[in-house]
């Protein structure tokens, strides 16, 4: 299925031209996935007839339609379910079927979410989700809300709906996720932010990392950033106004863009992710992937420890669920975690650069966008 937009455009730099230039085929999220199936229900229970092929409108403006493998309507409910299509990403999802089944709910109950079989429930804390809560993250949640919103606008709905997310097999598929450890039991979870799955392999998207750096160089610019994804890349605009020839996608491979820029110097190097993955780095890791790299809560506690956490404190730190869940702790107590992540992920990437004349600053967002931490330049 085609991109529209920035995703696939040829510009000449930036995280589009980084794709196109990977040669790979890009897929779609579990979210869009039971965006749409969702979207197929809900109009199915107000008109009779299901849409299909259905389509929605994703975060950055993409308007990809999905086939129905298969659908149900009942006096009380309608099912639509959309076989997941990761394109050319080893995603364990992909080729798994995810259904959403929607009832009606009375007036002014709202958008009600429920884990059916192979979605995971939320059992432990530090997760965007709260304990008890399907496995069903934020954005796809908004996602939902707004197409059964838009539904209820074309056909005179009232838009309270109950919507149960499942995914055949994904019990069993979840046993090969971080699922399990981090709480999240039953199954998978519904995920994505731009509804898009970016593929790579790992030389080819270190071959984009190179040839933006060398886009960036020729056209001029003298501060770059190394983004972790999407939402980072709007951090750093907001931020400092670059443009998208400057911004390098460098998803989990943090070490890839310090080697070159160590060998094709820029003035300036900003660096931006999520505070977990940053936490990698601060670490010594440069593959900040999930599979290869993990969070060092022990280095959290020591960091939280020197910025005056109580010992009490840190061992809480060294407990924690997850990195999120540390940084969540340390707010509390008004220690500055973020920053000291922030701080020490620019320390290790000066140790990358080995003296070469790159300025660094490091910038720590949380799953929203919003900055928990930042270094200086050095």
């Amino acid at each position: 299925m085609a991109m529209s937009g920035s995703e696939a455009s040829g510009a000449r730099g930036g995280r589009g031209a980084q794709l196109k230039h990977t040669g790979l085929r890009p897929g779609w999220t579990t979210g869009a996935c039971a965006t749409a199936a969702t979207t197929a229900a809900y109009t199915a229970l107000l008109t009779g007839d299901f849409p299909d092929p259905v389509t929605i409108t994703l975060p950055r403006g993409q308007t990809p339609a999905f086939a129905l493998a298969t659908e149900e309507l009942t006096g009380s409910y309608a099912m639509a379910g959309i076989v997941k299509d990761a394109g050319d990403d080893p995603d364990v999802t992909h080729g798994a079927l995810v259904r959403a089944t929607v009832r009606l709910l009375p007036a002014g109950s709202g958008v009600v979410f429920r884990a059916g079989p192979g979605v995971g429930t939320v059992t432990r804390p530090g997760l965007p989700l709260a304990v008890g809560e399907p496995a069903v993250n934020p954005v796809p949640r908004q996602l939902m809300r707004d197409h059964v919103a838009r539904v209820a606008a074309e056909h005179r709905g009232g838009g309270d709906v109950e919507i149960t997310v499942s995914i055949d097999d994904g019990e069993e598929i979840a046993r090969s996720t971080w699922n399990p450890r981090l709480g999240i039991l039953g199954g998978l979870s519904v995920l994505g932010t731009t509804g898009i799955v970016v593929p790579y392999s790992c030389s080819a998207w270190i071959d984009s990392i190179r040839r933006g750096v060398d886009v960036a160089r020729a056209a001029g610019h003298t501060h770059v950033a190394g983004c972790t994804g999407s939402t980072s890349e709007r951090t750093v605009v907001a931020t400092y106004g670059l443009p998208e020839e400057a911004l390098l996608d460098m998803g989990d491979f943090a070490g890839a863009v310090l080697k070159y820029v160590r060998r094709h110097p820029v003035e300036r190097l900003t660096i931006c992710g999520g505070f977990a993955k940053l936490s990698k780095l601060a670490s010594g890791h440069l593959d900040l992937h999930s599979a290869r790299s993990q969070v060092d809560k022990g280095l959290l506690a020591e960091l939280a420890r020197r910025g005056g956490a109580s010992e009490a404190l840190a061992t809480e730190v060294a407990d924690a669920n997850t990195g999120l869940a540390a940084l969540q702790l340390c707010a509390a107590a008004g220690v500055p975690l973020g920053d000291l992540v922030a701080v020490a992920a620019r320390d290790e990437a000066l140790a990358v650069l080995r003296g070469a004349p790159v300025a660094v600053d490091v910038i720590c967002i949380d799953r929203a966008g919003l900055v928990v931490g930042r270094s200086g330049v050095v």
